[in-house]
């Protein structure tokens, strides 16, 4: 236990068989079960994980996929077991070693002691940031920026960090079935906790690589979760802020876009027509998209603005 808190760490785990039995015998012995999920891996990571067991004894609990279902999915497997086991706090720490245990207490203590509902690694802002390689760096910042807007967590920086911690009471508000089950999955959590009204906190932590390998395809991985975050944006803004719950940012937002997509298509009808027809196009005729472009800017400022001071309270510094 930890700070009279029952503790479970969820472990995804696919073809890990390098550095997965250093990664559970590294995990504080405070952590009352260790849950394994493997997701149909294709090498000795179950045989590993099966040879920790004379020493993690009744602490591991193995999880075997039949099918690959994606890292997101391992993960709510995991918390699905977790919730049975009546854990009090869920952390996720990943199979290759890149989560460091000794960082675990700074992601429990906000949860244990009340301040937050969900912690979670921030690379971006340690002094070490820069150990980080920098595509990763850049491409993560952009990330950050669209999870924001996304997720109406507007200081969350780092979003795609894994290294998370929850507590019952926000894991079990949250419906799992809605998580995306591939590598987008810490992205898609902030947007389902901003739903329920949780509070989430970064923590400062130092980047970590060595022996480890992503399977993260970068393009492919950046065109999903670009259209996840989009999705997602709009289930939090219907479900949130529309119907029954109906708030003045709803109007704002889907107002904002429609004045936009509106003059941005007028104008390249105008443009079309003057530049391939030749057909000239009066000084009053282009006031009206340029109207709405500008309508349409100042609304989804406004928008942004209502956001952030709805959710302000939700983000703990």
């Amino acid at each position: 236990m930890y700070q009279k808190k029952k503790i479970a760490v969820v472990v995804p785990a696919y073809n890990e068989e390098k550095l997965i039995g250093q990664t559970l015998l590294n995990i504080p012995s405070y952590v009352d079960k260790i849950i394994v999920v493997d997701d149909a891996s294709r090498d000795d990571t179950v045989t590993i994980v099966q040879s920790t067991q004379s020493e993690l004894e009744d602490r591991l609990e193995i999880i075997k996929n039949r099918q690959n279902i994606g890292v997101g999915g391992a993960i709510k497997t995991g918390y699905g077991k977790s919730l049975e086991l009546d854990m009090d706090i869920i952390a996720v720490m990943a199979g290759d070693g890149q989560m460091d245990p000794n960082d675990l207490p700074s992601l429990l203590d906000p949860i244990a002691e009340g301040k937050a509902d969900y912690a979670k690694g921030n690379r971006l802002e340690h002094p070490e940031k820069l150990k980080m390689p920098g595509i990763r760096r850049w491409g993560n910042s952009i990330l950050t920026l669209l999870t924001k807007i996304a997720s109406g967590y507007w200081d969350v920086i780092d979003p795609q960090n894994g290294y998370t911690a929850i507590s019952k009471k926000a894991l079990e508000a949250i419906e799992l079935d809605h998580i995306y089950n591939g590598y987008g999955c810490p992205n898609d959590f902030l947007i389902e906790l901003n739903i329920r009204n949780m509070r989430v906190m970064d923590v400062e932590m130092p980047p970590k690589y060595g022996e480890e390998k992503s399977n993260i395809k970068l393009g492919r991985y950046s065109l999903r979760l670009s259209w996840l975050l989009v999705k997602g944006f709009f289930r939090r803004l219907n479900l949130k802020y529309g119907g029954l719950h109906f708030h003045p940012l709803w109007l704002f937002y889907y107002g904002g876009i429609f004045l936009f997509i509106s003059g941005f298509l007028h104008a390249s009808y105008l443009a079309y027509q003057s530049f391939f027809h030749e057909i000239a196009v009066s000084s009053g005729t282009v006031v009206i998209p340029i109207l709405f472009l500008i309508m349409g800017y100042i609304s989804i400022l406004f928008a942004f603005f209502f956001d952030m001071n709805e959710n302000a309270d939700l983000f703990v510094k």
